[in-house]
């Protein structure tokens, strides 16, 4: 019986072993799970960690490849620029080339026509120096021909005063001063007229004769001419409808002096009638001498 029932409790008494077996089996199998969840977690992290840093790389690469991308277009831009501003420059170049080469030839041209210009400018300053030689020595000949002239001229009057001295004789009244030949007033005219007097009509054709003898012998390339001129005190005219002043009654009796020497055959071209009145008075003074002084007629045989 006893026997029976050891033999029932040998079964029994194994079990345990089998369930500690077990217990630790399962231990060990949770354990091992337990650190393949650990290491499956801390992969999952690692992983995890991984691809974030992999989406960033793939970023940065995607941005790279963008940036890569658009400095390639850049790069074609510019290449593109640059071979179109070398096809331009090379265009440039070669405008330039056939633009160098018409300056060039203008210049060349400037060249041969400044050349010309020079010979041209060289040979019209010989004519010029010939003109101005021929002109200096034209001047020459026409000064020493003017002061021949004048000599002559100067002769002429010479012979006219002394001749009219001949005639004339010698009267206080009627007198040489300088190169005129001096009246006084009251030979030829009345007081305050302009109408020669027959005595002074007598003289100025006297005068007129001398004058066309002398005229006779004078070239007619001599430019002469007899002036008149007449004066007046400095009275004042009262009392007179025909004259307003000095000057007019000078005037008037200078004219009707020409006038006379005209009829009398002096060519008209060759006389010539001026008014001083008393603004050219030959003494200052306020005496009647004084004043009789400036009261004349004067002659004066000039050139034109």
């Amino acid at each position: 019986m006893r026997a029976r029932r050891g033999a029932a409790r040998e079964p029994l008494s194994a079990w345990p072993g089998y369930v500690d077996a077990l217990s630790t089996l399962l231990i060990i199998v949770i354990f091992v799970l337990l650190v393949l969840g650990l290491a499956q977690g801390f992969l999952s992290a690692a992983l995890s960690g991984r691809e974030d840093a992999l989406a960033a790389l793939n970023r940065r690469v995607a941005a790279l490849t963008e940036e890569l991308a658009l400095e390639r277009r850049e790069a074609a831009a510019g290449e593109a620029r640059r071979a179109a501003l070398a096809r331009a420059l090379a265009e440039s170049e070669r405008a330039r080339g056939a633009e160098v080469a018409a300056l060039a030839a203008e210049i060349e041209r400037l060249r041969a026509d400044l050349s010309r210009v020079a010979a041209l400018l060289g040979e019209e300053r010989g004519r010029v120096a010939a003109r101005e030689a021929e002109i200096a020595a034209l001047g020459a000949r026409l000064n020493a021909a003017l002061v021949e002239r004048v000599e002559l001229l100067q002769r002429y009057r010479s012979d006219f005063f002394g001749r009219l001295r001949e005639v004339l004789g010698e009267r206080p009244d009627i007198r040489i001063a300088g190169d005129r030949f001096v009246f006084q007033a009251e030979v030829l005219f009345p007081p305050g007229s302009a109408e020669l007097s027959p005595a002074g009509e007598a003289r100025i054709r006297e005068l007129a004769r001398t004058l066309l003898d002398i005229a006779r012998r004078i070239p007619p390339d001599v430019p002469w001419v007899l002036r008149v001129d007449g004066h007046a005190d400095r009275t004042p005219i009262r009392g007179s409808a025909r004259f307003a002043s000095n000057w007019e009654l000078s005037a008037a009796r200078a004219i009707a002096v020409v006038q006379l020497l005209v009829s009398a055959g002096l060519p008209p071209e060759r006389t010539a009638a001026a008014a001083f009145g008393e603004f050219q008075p030959l003494d200052p003074g306020e005496s009647p001498e004084a004043l009789a002084r400036n009261r004349r007629i004067e002659f004066r045989l000039t050139d034109r």
